[in-house]
């Protein structure tokens, strides 16, 4: 590292009391706004201008800022394996699946080798690595969908397959793309593709022109400064948060002496503030980063042709409105790391499910695995990810049995009573994970569990209480007295209390309806189970039915003979 870079930071971080690197992380990400406006005005027809820039820049953070040498080579050993996978074992049906287990491989070694040095104020690159395994694994499934025919894909595929491999060059500029190289967001690679050679903002036909977005000059990228500054401006305003609430509200006071002092409310109110001023920061951050890709122009997603405003949420990656006011689990975590979310879905939940079936247990238990191995190996990681499973699962049981009551059972309208219903609904939610969150902070086994006890293990105790209630007669007495209050009103329900021959909608189940894991967390553990035990009772049936029908075949050649 150059030794005039390094100085600032140490003189800085002795005074503030934060990390070196830490300071270092955002100074580069508040050094990309003024790079990524650069970049925006490299010439749209010199494309590999473009690359180029974006790999220098990448470089000096990692070796010129962070001294990342390690980290640089772990990057080219994962850009370089995925490439020549992609390239030599294109028309293998497994070439995606060797694609993912050697990058999966790869960061595992990794996450391995940070859990031993715990050094948690430092900057290593399995940060980065995590969001290059989602990178180059879609890539690989991109690759391996451009060999397939059109007929086979689903509408999200044919979008993104790729009919040929990337120069490259065009390949090096997305992996080191410098606005989101260190902590995402990811994107694939047809979009940064449609991103280079600026396709991505032509404008559809059925939009007026008088409403197309506004450019400078002959560039074709629509002006992002307004938006990018205000996300800029936000970020900001999370981490400085952060920053002032990390004096008070830190992991380790979880674990302090004092804490066990406090009353149990207060208790409640530190764990949940200790869970906010975590979400503070990587609200910050990746906010920042979402924010220079919109200012690169990256972050466009169309227009709207009737009014003629401009989208830039493409590569959004956080909500924190919608996380810190959900009410209900599933919004929690659809809000919580959204291109995690989508790459779960579109590159494991759905790709391990055989063409022509709905995914089913064993696509769940996939997505589960590689989500928990994806973040890392510590024992807090898995505490955390088994009780937000049981609580998912208890939570959409809640709603659909509690939430008609403050519906009307004609209309669905809201009862002048819902807003009660919302808020415990809001605080139930906010606590529940406040609790589920905390070993993904205290990471060790123990540590956790010392947390837990601390608040006498509320959130399990309320979870398994509730999946017991679901189990006995009080809730077929619930479930009787909805179909009596909707026989009253002249509403056939079917057998799941639901309305005969209507469809529910987003609103009434927040999108509790959908089987898809979010997070890699199971919508519904139970269902999930039962469709576990179906799928052994079939492989079961089915072994048997062979071993008969090979049984006869051997008598009827021995009668031949």
């Amino acid at each position: 590292m150059i030794p005039f870079i390094n100085a600032p930071f140490v003189w800085l971080a002795d005074r503030i009391g934060a990390g070196p690197d830490e300071l270092k992380l955002v100074f580069s990400f508040l050094l990309s706004y003024p790079l990524a406006g650069l970049l925006k005005r490299v010439p749209d027809a010199r494309p590999e201008f473009k690359n180029l820039f974006s790999i220098s820049i990448s470089l000096f953070y990692l070796v010129g800022l962070f001294d990342l040498w390690d980290g640089l080579r772990t990057i080219l050993i994962s850009a370089v394996g995925t490439y020549a996978i992609a390239k030599y074992l294109r028309g293998s049906p497994y070439m995606p699946w060797i694609g993912f287990v050697f990058l999966m491989g790869h960061m595992s070694v990794n996450h391995i080798a940070r859990q031993q040095a715990n050094s948690p104020r430092s900057v290593d690159i399995t940060g980065a690595q995590m969001v290059l395994v989602m990178k180059l694994s879609a890539f690989c499934w991109n690759v391996a969908d451009g060999v397939l025919p059109e007929a086979d894909l689903s509408d999200h595929q044919k979008d993104r397959r790729l009919v040929e491999l990337p120069s490259l060059l065009n390949y090096a500029g997305y992996v080191f793309f410098f606005p989101s190289m260190l902590i995402g967001p990811a994107f694939d690679f047809v979009e940064y593709r449609r991103w280079l050679d600026t396709t991505m903002f032509e404008v559809p036909a059925n939009v007026d022109p008088s409403k197309k977005p506004p450019t400078r000059r002959k560039r074709k990228i629509p002006r992002s400064g307004t938006p990018a500054m205000l996300k800029l401006a936000a970020g900001l305003i999370w981490t400085f948060s952060f920053l002032k609430l990390s004096a008070h509200y830190y992991p380790e006071a979880l674990l302090e002496d004092k804490f066990v002092t406090y009353g149990f409310l207060r208790r409640l109110l530190v764990l949940h503030m200790v869970g906010f001023t975590a979400r503070c920061k990587y609200y910050g951050v990746w906010t920042m980063t979402e924010g220079a890709c919109i200012l690169a122009g990256l972050g466009y997603k169309g227009v709207d042709p009737k009014t003629g405003k401009v989208s830039w949420d493409r590569l959004q990656n956080i909500n924190p409105w919608e996380v810190e006011f959900a009410q209900n689990t599933r919004g929690y975590l659809g809000a919580w790391n959204i291109n995690t979310n989508l790459w779960l879905r579109n590159y494991v939940y759905l790709r391990v499910t055989p063409r022509g079936k709905k995914p089913g247990f064993r696509a769940s238990l996939a997505t589960f695995t590689t989500s928990a191995f994806w973040h890392g190996f510590y024992p807090g990681y898995y505490l955390s990810f088994v009780l937000a499973s049981f609580i998912q699962t208890v939570a959409k049981k809640l709603r659909r049995f509690f939430r008609p009551f403050f519906l009307d059972p004609k209309t669905q309208a809201p009862l002048p009573s819902k807003k009660w219903y919302d808020l415990a609904s809001w605080l139930t939610t906010q606590l529940t994970f406040s609790f589920a969150a905390a070993p993904f902070l205290i990471l060790s086994f123990s540590g956790s569990i010392t947390v837990w006890a601390r608040v006498y293990f509320y959130a399990v105790v309320g979870t398994g209480a509730l999946m017991a209630f679901f189990y006995s007669p009080g809730a077929k007495a619930m479930k009787k007295a909805l179909d009596q209050r909707n026989a009253k009103a002249g509403v056939i329900t079917d057998k799941k209390g639901d309305k005969a021959g209507l469809q529910r909608t987003a609103s009434s189940e927040s999108l509790s309806s959908s089987k898809e894991p979010v997070m890699g967390i199971s919508a519904d553990m139970e269902e999930e189970l039962d469709e576990m035990m179906k799928e052994v009772k079939r492989e079961v049936e089915a072994r048997r039915t062979r071993s008969r029908e090979n049984s006869l075949v051997k008598e009827k050649m021995k009668k031949v003979m």
